[in-house]
């Protein structure tokens, strides 16, 4: 291969040859030889490297002396990923990679004035501490001299495993840190304890920490990585003799004050050796107490033994005191104690990992630690109460300071405690501030068989075993499951409940979120609290109520609580609203699933009870519905309970109803179909009451009926003394040719009241009209006449309207002629008067043409079957 000469280095002719690193040997010198040529010694293949003619100034020089018997190592070498655009100059060589030898004195340059960008640099002393005297105390930073490099020192020291060693850390001493983190100057310390040809990970440690010693069975690589800036002169550690320790190491760590450290089990998270035995020594003052918690652990699969975690408590019974794993850990532990992690044989072909990440927390003894809680919880059924800091678990308490603990007994304590229904609790607490730590609880109610459940009042009520205790309630959720048939209705009796609207927010203390959920949906029904219009909520499905704490406010004695729940039979709608307004002001209410608008095909009804003496007023709070179907319609329908009312409907793609004056009890229920993308409907409307106005017109004609019935009661007494006292007077004689429907709501018939002839008579005397005053003094038997019997039963509201789910709809009266008949709970009751045998000729064939006993109301038998659901 012929190569050109070129100038580079300030003019100095350079000639390329095949350099990739170069090794000097004792007494080797990069000097001509007797022809001229530079020798090189063992130089692997690779890349070509410039051999330099002549000399370059104002380059700083750097000369390394290693004496032999240092047994130490020197390698500079390009970074990972570095482009070699920075070399070492030796003289007339110029190279990447430089390794100097015990016993070498080489002086070099770079080619750069920022080496420490490209360069690495690693030091590596072995130690012999198994043929040789082994030379403890503390070890030094060798040799000096070294240029400003990322740098790595290593000390390989080959002891036996029948004299084990112990590095003891100068203060600040060393804190353990998961694989990956990084220390905040940059500086740290690996170790590996070395056992015949098998390595193990003791683990990664920065500076200020509480780890003083780590005592090991055998050898140990111990390696310092030092940043080129770093202006650390010492190892900071020594090494010293010890007898063998009969397990894999052995770590000191000495806590002074109130603080928190965190350690691994070795070669985490890789996994623990097998069969190996370690210990953690904790030094602790005795006016501290320490308590311990894992946080990150995994078992292996044991052929033999088990795995285990064994203790040595200063004054316990029991010592070694046993736990597993998974085992709440000691807490509240008076002064120094010992810890162990025991492996066993693990399967050979499925060993699985032993790891263990953990934390000790030292703290000051508490005042009020000796102060107990009673929670008896042997009562309640299917209800757990959770103890814990605030923001748990979204914000966990790994790290959290200052620090707060609870306790079920003096020594079983943690940062999140977990209390069970049918159990007695003893609850301390070695915390500084108890206002850091909340409760939540949740309580489980079922139904499987409507016939046990309901007739069942429930009270959602928080126990007031969980309101005496002196931390904060942050929720309690009621988990109400129940089977597809049976429904649940919610009510606050006295309080009623307010929806948390926009432009109605809550101000109380706290509220409750109702969601409703299936497997496949769930319906997030709103956010209500006490105060409000709204006494009932019937929900299909299974129900989680949250009630929830806010601001400053909590849940005691002083506060009342009115939620109570039943479970009802199967309804038709998805939810059902009752409300009776306040008369003082607006009432909002707003669709469910306000955040992502109604799910597809769901119907929502509210009931809304009007006063007799006042009116209600109804508007919506946008023009339209504001979405666009994909598949069916939505409808917004409207109806009061009131003979002949109209019935208002709106479609989707139709302007939304105006506000309008509701004189009797209504019905709004809102319909959705399957929205195109990106439009949901939500809707939100208002309520408000006022006395009804009474026209003077009104009155005057009132108070001149009054006058016309008092003059024709004076001629009908005139009349009546005229007539003979045996005679019968005619009674009302029913007429079966003409309509005899119950009147009722107008969806149950063609016509109402007031132009159908259900009223209508064939044959009405005055006598009949007037019949009650005809009564004689002497007790004589008073002529049967046509009775109207108001109802005096027990008010229900009605069922919504049937027409939640058609694809289109008319208008007022069509669309009532074309739905079927509704149940009517309501009604008022008519009888109609009848001929006793032998009486008035008439009245027979009244009761001929009618086929059937008139004592009872008389309807068609296709009105009769519509009643029936």
């Amino acid at each position: 291969m012929s190569l050109q000469p070129m100038e580079v280095h300030g003019g100095a002719e350079v000639h390329l040859q095949p350099v990739e690193a170069l090794t000097l040997e004792q007494g080797d010198v990069p000097e001509g030889d007797s022809r001229g040529k530079p020798m090189l010694g063992q130089i692997p293949g690779g890349i070509y490297g410039p051999v330099v003619k002549g000399a370059h100034a104002g380059e700083a020089s750097f000369t390394i002396s290693l004496h032999k018997e240092d047994n130490t190592t020197v390698t500079i070498k390009l970074g990972p990923s570095l482009s070699p655009s920075c070399r070492i100059r030796m003289k007339y060589v110029i190279m990447s990679e430089l390794k100097i030898k015990p016993g070498d004195n080489v002086t070099f340059t770079f080619t750069c004035s920022t080496p420490e960008k490209y360069f690495i640099m690693e030091i590596k002393k072995n130690i012999d501490c198994v043929s040789g005297p082994c030379p403890y105390g503390d070890v030094h930073l060798y040799p000096p001299g070294l240029p400003r490099l990322n740098r790595t020192y290593i000390w390989d020291v080959q002891a036996s495993t029948k004299a084990g060693l112990e590095l003891k850390f100068s203060t600040p001493w060393l804190r353990q840190i998961e694989p990956g983190e990084m220390c905040p100057d940059s500086i740290s310390y690996n170790i590996n304890s070395s056992i015949d040809k098998a390595t193990v990970n003791i683990g990664t440690f920065c500076r200020n920490g509480s780890v003083s010693r780590i005592k090991l069975l055998g050898g140990v690589v111990m390696s310092l990585h030092l940043p080129w800036h770093s202006p650390l002169i010492t190892s900071g550690f020594n090494i010293a003799n010890r007898a063998s320790i009969k397990r894999l190491c052995i770590i000191e760590s000495i806590l002074k004050g109130e603080s928190s450290i965190t350690l691994m089990s070795p070669n985490y998270p890789l996994g623990f050796p097998e069969d190996e035995l370690m210990t953690w020594q904790f030094v602790i003052p005795p006016s501290l107490r320490a308590s311990v918690f894992f946080h990150n652990y995994s078992l292996s699969n044991c052929e033999r033994k088990e795995e285990r975690v064994e203790y040595y408590i200063p004054g316990s019974p029991s010592n070694p005191e046993v736990f597993k794993l998974s085992d709440s850990q000691p807490a509240n532990i008076a002064g120094s104690f010992n810890m162990s992690l025991q492996g066993c044989d693990q399967d050979a072909q499925n060993p699985g990992v032993l790891r263990l990440l953990f934390q000790v927390v030292i703290q000051h003894p508490q005042v009020d630690e000796n102060v107990t809680h009673l929670v008896d919880l042997s009562k309640e059924k299917n209800m757990t109460v959770k103890i814990h800091l605030e923001g748990w678990p979204s914000q966990s308490p790994f790290m959290s300071e200052p620090i707060c603990l609870i306790c079920k007994d003096p020594r079983t304590c943690d940062r999140v405690v977990t209390l069970t229904s049918g159990a007695v609790y003893r609850i301390s607490f070695l915390c500084k501030d108890l206002s850091r730590l909340r409760i939540t609880a949740e309580k489980g109610i079922g139904c499987m068989d409507i016939r046990w459940c309901q007739r069942k009042i429930y009270s959602l009520s928080v126990p007031k075993v969980i309101t005496r205790l002196p931390i904060r309630l942050h929720m309690f959720i009621w988990k109400l499951l129940a089977t597809d048939l049976i429904n649940v209705e919610i009510t606050s009796p006295s309080l009623k409940l307010q929806q948390h609207v926009q432009g109605q927010r809550c101000n109380t203390s706290y509220s409750y979120s109702i969601v409703s959920a299936t497997p496949e949906t769930e319906l997030n029904v709103g956010v209500f609290c006490p105060g409000g219009s709204i006494e009932k909520i019937q929900m299909r499905n299974n129900i989680t109520i949250s009630l929830k704490t806010f601001g400053k406010g909590s849940i005691n004695e002083s506060v009342p609580q009115d939620l109570k729940m039943s479970f009802v039979p199967h309804i038709k709608d998805e939810c059902t609203f009752t409300v009776s307004p306040n008369p003082k002001s607006k009432v909002y209410l707003e669709t469910p699933n306000w955040l992502h608008g109604l799910p597809p095909y769901v119907s929502i009804s509210w009931f809304i009870i009007v006063p007799n003496k006042q009116t209600a007023r109804l508007g919506f709070s946008k023009d339209r519905m504001g979405i666009a179907c994909e598949t069916g319609r939505a409808f917004v329908n409207i109806k009061e309970e009131a003979l002949g009312a109209e019935e208002i409907v709106r479609r989707e793609d139709e302007l939304l109803p105006q506000p309008r004056i509701m004189h009797h009890n209504f019905w709004v229920n809102v319909s959705n179909c399957k929205p195109v993308d990106k439009t949901q409907l939500v809707l939100q409307f208002w309520v408000t009451l006022a006395d009804k106005q009474i026209d003077l017109g009104i009155i005057l004609a009132v108070v001149a009926g009054a006058g016309v019935l008092t003059a024709i009661g004076l001629t009908v007494y005139c009349v009546k003394k005229k007539k003979k006292k045996t005679q019968n007077p005619m009674v009302g004689v029913y007429n079966a040719n003409v309509n005899t429907q119950m009147p009722g709501k107008k969806g149950f018939f063609r016509k109402g009241r007031q132009n159908n002839e259900s009223h209508v008579y064939a044959v009405i005397d005055d006598a009949v009209v007037y019949g009650h005053l005809l009564k004689e003094s002497n007790g004589s038997v008073a002529p049967e006449v046509d009775v109207y019997r108001p109802f005096d039963g027990p008010f229900l509201p009605p069922s919504p309207p049937p027409f939640s789910f058609r694809k289109d709809s008319k208008r007022s009266s069509n669309i009532e002629e074309e739905r079927p008949p509704l149940t009517d709970t309501g009604q008022d009751t008519y009888t109609f008067a009848h001929q006793k045998p032998g009486q008035s000729e008439d009245s027979g064939d009244a009761n001929k043409k009618g086929k059937g006993d008139t004592s009872v109301p008389l309807l068609e038998n296709k009105e009769m079957g519509g009643l029936v659901e």
